[in-house]
């Protein structure tokens, strides 16, 4: 029976809790409802305040998972909330595996990534699961007649899982425009996760994960993202002044 996630606000944004994601998409997909999937983190949060669209688009989307350290953290010492972090390159995992186990085939489709790094990862999700449904790939980089077609492409094979690897915020705004296409799909926006199937890049070691280090590892893979690491301080002061805040406003309500 469907069930609404549990909601609560992280900086004015929607994040969603349950136990089972997987579980809960694979009901969407049983129910043929369509769903938009956001893997929220600091950084994302962080450039919704700076951009409307963005922001309106998480505001709007059907899941909001909570992906990133600061996040998880917000929520747990903030709201008091027991919740545990969803990277949504497992929420990715664990549904591909689901899907695998399922009698019926379900049609996946990967867009994103430079060129031929989508077909690899595929490629490598198909030799692990052999029953698994891929529908096709794309590249992420392509000229406005290719999009085009790729739009065609979609509205002909109809998939029902749609992975999205064009980073944030490209892959949201694109699944916002172009979800009326498979309306009845679950859309994810899934961010490098291609590059690592495809063994182009790899994760961080399990320890520095556990605490909440991933993303020194993903400065060390990738230094040129340092200015973009300067929104998870940002983050933790914004975090701290807007709860205060909120809370200093219902003292004086009271």
């Amino acid at each position: 029976m469907y069930k609404s996630p549990q909601e609560f606000s992280v900086l004015g944004l929607p994040v969603h809790l349950m136990t089972n994601y997987p579980n809960w998409l694979l009901e969407c997909l049983q129910q043929g409802r369509g769903t938009h999937v956001v893997t929220l983190n600091a950084e994302m949060t962080m450039q919704a305040e700076r951009n409307r669209s963005l922001a309106e688009v998480i505001q709007n989307a059907d899941l909001v998972i909570p992906d990133g350290a600061g996040v998880v953290l917000y929520l747990h010492y903030l709201l008091r909330q027991e919740v545990k972090r969803c990277p949504g390159i497992e929420l990715a995992e664990k549904l591909l595996q689901e899907l695998g186990e399922q009698k019926t085939a379900t049609n996946i489709f990967f867009y994103g990534g430079v060129s031929g790094v989508a077909a690899t990862a595929a490629e490598f999700w198909q030799q692990k699961i052999p029953n698994l449904g891929i529908a096709g790939t794309h590249s992420g980089y392509h000229s406005p007649e290719e999009e085009k077609i790729l739009q065609q492409t979609l509205t002909q094979l109809q998939p029902q899982v749609i992975f999205v690897g064009l980073g944030v915020p490209r892959q949201e705004l694109w699944i916002a425009k172009n979800r009326h296409l498979c309306d009845q799909a679950i859309w994810i926006g899934v961010g490098g996760s291609f590059d690592i199937w495809a063994g182009v890049k790899t994760r961080a070691p399990r320890w520095l994960a556990n605490n909440n280090l991933e993303w020194l590892y993903r400065l060390y893979q990738e230094p040129w993202r340092w200015r973009r690491m300067l929104a998870l301080p940002q983050f933790a002061l914004k975090a701290f002044v807007y709860r205060f805040s909120a809370r200093d406003i219902n003292s004086a309500e009271c």
